[in-house]
């Protein structure tokens, strides 16, 4: 028996919201699409809203002031529409980003403005939903608000609304409560010497190569290359070595995983970067030691294959770093580390930026600011150049 094939609505759409309730939109007799002033929590009562307007249509009672009232479309639909559609720079939001946009929307926004209209949301009710957000989490905070305050701002350029109501000044930025204390060298060591060996190079590379954890769990043995050359007496030494960073892996929410990402975070974090001398025997090794032979094996798998979690990491790093008596200290602080340290030595925005993945310069600037503590020693290495019998001004 088949069967019976889906009849095609005659008037109007009805779709299905991630929440469940169902939206409802029809183009009205003056080409405009015009949407339900509400969601629906079953699909019937969404048909017999579409069926009253087609009534209405079909007997001339149709009212364009009152389908004017009725065109702001929802809160909810429309920034499901805008996460779906939403593009940075041209392309679809990063798989983590997306994720984000929907943890935010669903915890924290739409409980508060799923059941209002867009024209509907007023200054007053930005603010005092702000003041009862996430009190204890700034930074979530902050997200939070930017997130309602983009969507708004889509609709506003729209003309969905006449103005933006999110004008919380301030609300979309969060001060830090504590500062991240970067290891120390001695400390990195310490850490180093603590890991299980397969993951001994990661840590390092994590901090003297300041990458990123999703960088890092994708890294396969093509993206390294190691230089050697030829000494006097015939024996190879190896003399330098770089990651081509080009990919990175993220966890996608909706399937509950990590996956691939065909492009670093951003432009700029499609990058070269080289491996300071004093760990390229480490790489050796581990390249030798726990690194598939396939130019496709990953330098850090999990223990049983695929791409490694953070779970699995921690259960060797946090050891590592109590060990170091750092037990303050995050695995994405590493890559913290490695920035301030790679700051002291004097490298300049442009080379911080470059070395880090980063797409902007002020991002680059903490970590200048961070080691701003050498300027004393500068100015001591300024005397230096001086000659003693200089005489001085």
């Amino acid at each position: 028996m088949t069967k019976p094939k889906r009849q095609r609505r005659e008037f109007g759409a009805i779709r299905k919201l991630p929440s469940g309730r169902f939206q409802a939109h029809y183009i009205g007799p003056d080409a405009a699409k015009h949407y339900a002033p509400k969601t629906f929590a079953a699909k019937v009562d969404a048909e017999a809203w579409l069926t009253d307007r087609r009534r209405e249509i079909d007997k001339k009672l149709w009212n364009p002031i009152d389908a004017d009232r009725a065109e702001s479309p929802m809160f909810e639909p429309y920034a499901d529409e805008w996460l779906q559609t939403r593009l940075v720079r041209g392309r679809p939001l990063k798989i983590r980003t997306r994720d984000h946009y929907r943890q935010l929307l669903d915890l924290h926004i739409l409980p508060a403005f799923r059941a209002k209209r867009l024209d509907q949301i007023t200054p007053a009710d930005v603010r005092k939903w702000h003041d009862n957000l996430l009190p204890d989490a700034p930074t979530m905070r902050a997200h939070a608000y930017s997130l309602l305050r983009t969507i708004m701002m889509t609709a506003y350029n729209s003309e969905l609304i006449v103005a933006n109501p999110c004008r919380v000044e301030g609300a979309g930025s969060a001060r830090r409560r504590s500062r991240t204390v970067p290891a120390s060298v001695d400390e990195l060591a310490v850490i180093v010497e603590n890991m299980t060996p397969r993951y001994r190079l990661m840590v390092s590379l994590a901090a003297w190569c300041a990458l990123r954890f999703g960088e890092l769990i994708e890294i396969r043995r093509r993206d390294v290359m190691l230089e050697y050359e030829t000494g006097d007496d015939g024996e190879r030494q190896l003399v330098a070595g770089y990651v081509a960073v080009s990919r990175g892996a993220v966890r996608d929410a909706e399937k509950n995983a990590y996956i691939a990402q065909d492009s670093a975070k951003s432009d700029a974090g499609s990058r070269t970067v080289h491996i300071p001398p004093h760990v390229l025997d480490a790489v050796e090794h581990h390249l030798q030691e726990h690194t598939g032979p396939n130019r496709d094996a990953l330098l850090f798998p999990a223990p049983e294959g695929g791409y490694l979690t953070p779970t699995t990491l921690y259960n060797h790093f946090h050891p590592a770093r109590d060990a170091a008596k750092r037990p303050d200290l995050r695995f994405h602080d590493l890559r913290h580390t490695g920035a301030v340290l790679a700051a002291a030595t004097g490298a300049t925005l442009a080379e911080l930026q470059q070395r880090l993945g980063h797409s902007t310069v002020s991002a680059a600037m903490r970590y200048q600011h961070a080691a701003q503590g050498r300027d004393r020693k500068i100015a001591e290495a300024l005397s230096l150049l001086v000659k003693p019998d200089t005489p001085q001004e």
